[in-house]
């Protein structure tokens, strides 16, 4: 298998990270319905989860302990075998700022909290297909 498909799952695999427990749980059993999804609370624990194993997608909120999600972010697309994963940012700032400061940083969508979890579902069905057609036209 290609270094570049190897964190490919037959479900896909979703990375939540998010730093209220309870806003974290419910996006969870939500997305668990259709996705596979692993959790974490901050984004130093993310990281080292993508490290060990890569997920198809990852799902960020902006304000997290030790490493925040624009780092966090930062982080995943200077890796080379983490940099094409999609990212959602979930965030509860608004105004254009921190929207900018994500998209600079790599992310691919920014959702306002509170998002409801059929809306982020939707997203989530709709960014991994589009990745897979990506890699299927390549």
């Amino acid at each position: 298998m290609p270094a570049s498909d190897a964190h490919r799952h037959a479900t896909p695999r979703l990375l939540l990270v998010e730093d209220h427990a309870d806003t974290r749980q419910m996006y969870a059993e939500f997305l668990s319905i259709e996705f596979e999804v692993v959790t974490a609370g901050d984004g130093e624990d993310a990281l080292g989860l993508m490290r060990l194993q890569p997920p198809d997608l990852l799902i960020t909120d902006l304000s997290l302990p030790r490493l925040d999600g624009f780092e966090l972010i930062a982080r995943v697309r200077s890796d080379a075998r983490l940099k094409s994963i999609p990212i959602i940012c979930l965030s509860g700032y608004g105004g254009l700022d921190h929207e900018r400061r994500a998209l600079e940083a790599g992310c691919d969508r920014i959702l306002q909290k509170p998002c409801m979890p059929d809306e982020l579902a939707g997203i989530v069905s709709e960014m991994i297909e589009h990745a897979a057609k990506r890699r299927n036209d390549a």
